[in-house]
Parts: C-alpha cells; sequence; structure tokens
C-alpha cells in the first residue's frame, strides 16, 4: 500500500510540471501582447489607419489581436454597446489564460495531504506489526519511520513549487488583463474621439450672432411695431 502513495505523488508532481511549463509558454508577454500590436494601436489615429490595424493583428496571432480584431467589427455600433460586448468577449479570453491554473490550485492542497496521508498509514503499519522482540530493533524501527516520512516530504516538495508557480501566474494574468484593458480603450477613445465632442459647438455661433444683433432673434429680424393712430 505504501507504493500507491509515492506512485501518486509522482504522477502529481508530473502533472505539475506539465502545467508549469504550458503556462509558463503559454503566458509569455509577446505571446499575449505583441510589440507590433502594441505600436499599430499606440500610432491609430483614425478609421482611415483600420485596415492597416487589422493586418498587424491578423499577422500577429495573440489574445491581444483577437480582442481588437473583434471590436473593430462592431465599430458601427454605438460606443456603450461596443465596450459592452468587447468586455464579455475579454472575459472569456481571461479565462482562455487561466486554463490550467485550476489544476495547480488542486495540486497545491491535495499533494500535502496526500503525502500526510501516506506518513499516517505508514506509521499505522510499522506500530501495528510491532513486536517485543522487533521493538528492541532500532535500526529497523528508524527506517520504518524514514520511509513513512518520505511521504509527507515528497508532498511538500510538489506542494511548493506549484504553490509558487500559481501566485506568480495569477499576478501575471491580472497584468496581462489590464495592460490589454488599456490598450483596447485606448483604440475605443481614438476611433470614437469624433462623437465624443461637445454638442454645445454648434449652438455659440448662433447665441454670438444674437448678441451682436439685438434686434433679431435666433436669426429672424424683429416684427417693425405700428404707428399709434392720430388722436
Amino acid at each position: 500500500m505504501d507504493i500507491f502513495f509515492i506512485i501518486a505523488l509522482v504522477i502529481t508532481s508530473i502533472v505539475a510540471v506539465t502545467f508549469i511549463v504550458e503556462r509558463g509558454l503559454a503566458l509569455r508577454w509577446i505571446k499575449v501582447i505583441p510589440p507590433n500590436v502594441v505600436y499599430a494601436v499606440q500610432s491609430y489615429h483614425n478609421e482611415n489607419q483600420l485596415q492597416q490595424l487589422r493586418n498587424v493583428c491578423e499577422s500577429n496571432p495573440s489574445t491581444l489581436s483577437r480582442l481588437l480584431l473583434f471590436a473593430s467589427e462592431h465599430l458601427d455600433w454605438p460606443k456603450e454597446e461596443t465596450v459592452d460586448v468587447l468586455e464579455t468577449r475579454a472575459r472569456h479570453e481571461v479565462t482562455k489564460l487561466e486554463r490550467g491554473l485550476v489544476v495547480l490550485e488542486i495540486i497545491v492542497g491535495i499533494a500535502p495531504l496526500l503525502g500526510l496521508v501516506g506518513t499516517i498509514y505508514g506509521l499505522i503499519t510499522l506500530f501495528g506489526h510491532m513486536d517485543p522482540a522487533g521493538a528492541q530493533d532500532n535500526a529497523r524501527f528508524a527506517q520504518g519511520i524514514s520511509l513513512a516520512l518520505n511521504a509527507t516530504l515528497m508532498g511538500l516538495l510538489v506542494a511548493i513549487p506549484a504553490l509558487i508557480s500559481w501566485s506568480y501566474y495569477n499576478k501575471k494574468v491580472d497584468t496581462l488583463s489590464v495592460e490589454m484593458e488599456s490598450l483596447c480603450d485606448e483604440f475605443l477613445r481614438k476611433h470614437y474621439r469624433k462623437d465624443d465632442r461637445p454638442a454645445t459647438a454648434t449652438v455659440a455661433p448662433a447665441r454670438a450672432r444674437t448678441a451682436d444683433h439685438p434686434q433679431s432673434f435666433a436669426g429672424a429680424p424683429l416684427p417693425t411695431p405700428k404707428p399709434s393712430p392720430q388722436s
């Protein structure tokens, strides 16, 4: 039965290493937010450059590129609706970035417990098979305790790297999400900038004309008063 816990911990460690390496490659900054796409967003000024931005995104597949392409397909919508659908799409993309982190979180919790169970089982077996003659064999008793404690050690050796990786990747996903949100917001602000101008700008000239010509109201002349009849 002791070998069962050792095999389980070995399998757990292999799974942990696999996801640590896979998430490390998937969450590279250049893989999620390519510099070429960032430069294209920063260089974007009006809708005449939209096709150029789309070409850059298509030639640099990434999470940010998919979000920008999705936003560019809804630019004919009002800004509020475009922001809403983009936020929904962004949550979907962030979920992809977090894929595999839940496995590391489970390993962080289960590996020490699995090692502890192995240790307890080993100690129970050791003390359960002791007899008066074997109790005097200190070397053999110490070897049995050592083998039982190996399960706890292996559990901790699996859990500690998984915990470090899980914490680091969680923080990195948060950082990447904030950066992508900032770039998408910059792109939308630049595109909808012409729609954000204050509407009172077209009213000012009419008010100015009214102030300059008291005899008119909104461009229409005041009626000429009729002469009063002579008495």
